[in-house]
């Protein structure tokens, strides 16, 4: 059987996603067979593994920097909230049922021998696994049914690293107080502290640090500092709230793509690769006075309507706040694009007759492509490879979605034409009208195909009379923000130290 690492948090966002990726990237470089893994996630932000089955995206990252394809057992457990109280329950990549928030700590004792089974696959197959908590990890009211933090690192016997995010605040109460909370066992395996996104003069914590291991009795092993030049697929919405992003400022020389964000926005990784584009500017709006009309050589070139995990609702919302009119507008002149759900909201109607999603049985989607969804029981979870018909280029990505879309107008072109890899069945996704400057589409994924996304891009710059750029060719970006992460990490970390518990 494997060893194992824990990362714990004292709270949510605090840094352990990335803490444990980083660390997932140096065992890797250390010579480890090492292998991600958390009980249960959640999360909107998923991805199709290589099973066919559905895991929270921060897994996928971490698996990544493994060096590892992603699969159901470093997640086994995700919860897709798609109301205020209430999620998705996803079991090793599949949807089970739908419960709120008392029925599912009821249900959780039966889902520990599933958790028990995944972590058993892996440990067989990897001499280590970087094991990752969710939340805080001493939350009283909930540690009687725990399947993720403190109990899994007993049931694994991994030693455990707080981390704490100093940048927020409290971080003596955070680190101290989560302590002071765990039991005797818990304080056993907790071999000491992580501090994430310090800034400023390192030398002027060195008090802090001493303050809070005399406290605890236990070693600060790494005191991280806050970065701005990496660039990691972020795990939950929390990473484009309105309070984190500020707007960035857009010009005639730059490509300038807004973004809907839609109050269960999901999925918005798919935006993530125009970031690491030197000329496009990415503003995530949620006010509809934010929107021009396009009218000017600054405003927004293209409005990019992201997935959600409740359509329905987050229909009302958009109608709601006025900003049908503003798009239909905008469509006017730029470019509109809707993936999965932002698809779904560019149609005429959206029908729920099953309640999957609300009690609401029909709603008017924004009206810009004439087709009409109906929300179905079965989820369509699948990875999928093809063709974008109106620029030509190859793509990859997947589908996770409840809904069934029919165009209504038969003559209206596709968007793409698509399998599944391996197998021989091709069909149409999507519908674009005005040669793809109002298009959606199904499928996840698909600007981070260089060749597509350059395509995509350089019709935005022919239009403002911009110089066109090349696909980029060779490694996937993604991977060597994997080393720098690492680097980052093993510069500001007791690595040395770290690996002796293991």
């Amino acid at each position: 059987m494997a060893k194992a690492i824990m990362f714990l948090g004292t709270g949510s966002d605090v840094g352990k996603s990335i803490a444990a990726t980083a660390f997932c990237r140096i065992f890797k470089r250390r010579g480890f067979s090492v292998a991600p893994f958390k009980a249960q996630n959640m999360s909107n932000n998923s991805y199709v593994t290589m099973e066919g089955g559905e895991i929270g995206r921060a897994q996928v990252v971490q698996a990544e920097a493994c060096g590892l394809l992603p699969s159901v057992h470093m997640n086994p457990v995700l919860l897709k909230p798609s109301t205020a109280i209430g999620a998705q329950i996803v079991l090793h990549g599949k949807v089970i049922n739908q419960m709120d928030a008392a029925d599912y700590h009821q249900f959780k004792p039966r889902l520990k021998k599933a958790v028990m089974a995944s972590y058993s696959y892996l440990s067989e197959r990897y001499n280590l696994i970087v094991m990752e908590g969710a939340g805080s990890c001493c939350e009283m009211n909930l540690k009687g049914n725990d399947l993720v933090n403190l109990p899994m690192a007993l049931a694994a016997n991994a030693p455990c690293i707080l981390v704490a995010d100093i940048d927020r605040g409290g971080v003596f109460a955070q680190l101290i107080g989560t302590y002071n909370l765990m039991s005797r066992k818990e304080k056993a395996i907790t071999i000491g502290f992580l501090i994430n996104k310090f800034r400023g003069d390192a030398s002027l914590f060195d008090s802090g640090i001493d303050y809070i291991e005399k406290k605890t009795g236990k070693p600060v092993l790494g005191l991280v500092p806050f970065y701005h030049d990496i660039l990691i697929d972020s795990e939950d919405s929390v990473a484009v709230q309105e309070d984190r992003l500020s707007i960035m400022p857009t010009g005639p020389d730059t490509i300038n793509i807004a973004v809907l964000r839609l109050p269960a926005i999901s999925n918005f990784t798919d935006i993530q690769a125009f970031l690491r584009e030197k000329d496009v500017t990415v503003n995530y709006l949620s006010r509809p006075e934010d929107l021009p009309g396009g009218d000017l050589p600054g405003d927004y070139d293209c409005l990019i309507i992201p997935g959600t995990k409740n359509v329905m609702e987050d229909a009302v919302w958009v109608a709601g706040l006025g900003w049908t009119s503003v798009i239909r507008r905008f469509a006017q002149r730029k470019m509109v694009i809707g993936i999965c759900g932002g698809y779904q909201l560019l149609g005429e109607n959206i029908l729920d007759p099953y309640g999957v999603e609300s009690d609401r049985k029909v709603i008017k989607g924004i009206g810009l492509l004439p087709v009409e969804t109906v929300l179905e029981k079965q989820k369509i979870v699948r990875k999928v490879a093809g063709t974008c018909i109106s620029n030509g280029s190859r793509i990859e990505g997947y589908e996770i979605h409840m809904g069934k879309t029919s165009v209504l107008d038969k003559t209206i072109e596709p968007f793409l034409k698509i399998h599944e890899p391996g197998k021989d069945d091709w069909w149409l996704d999507g519908c674009c009208l005005k040669a793809g400057h109002i298009a959606g589409t199904y499928v996840h994924g698909i600007f981070d195909m260089p060749g597509f996304r350059t395509a995509f891009l350089n019709a935005l710059r022919r239009g403002k009379g911009l110089k066109e750029a090349s696909p980029r060719q060779g490694r996937h970006p993604r991977f060597d923000q994997y080393d720098l992460l690492a680097d980052h990490f093993e510069k500001h970390c007791n690595v040395d130290r770290i690996i002796s518990y293991v």
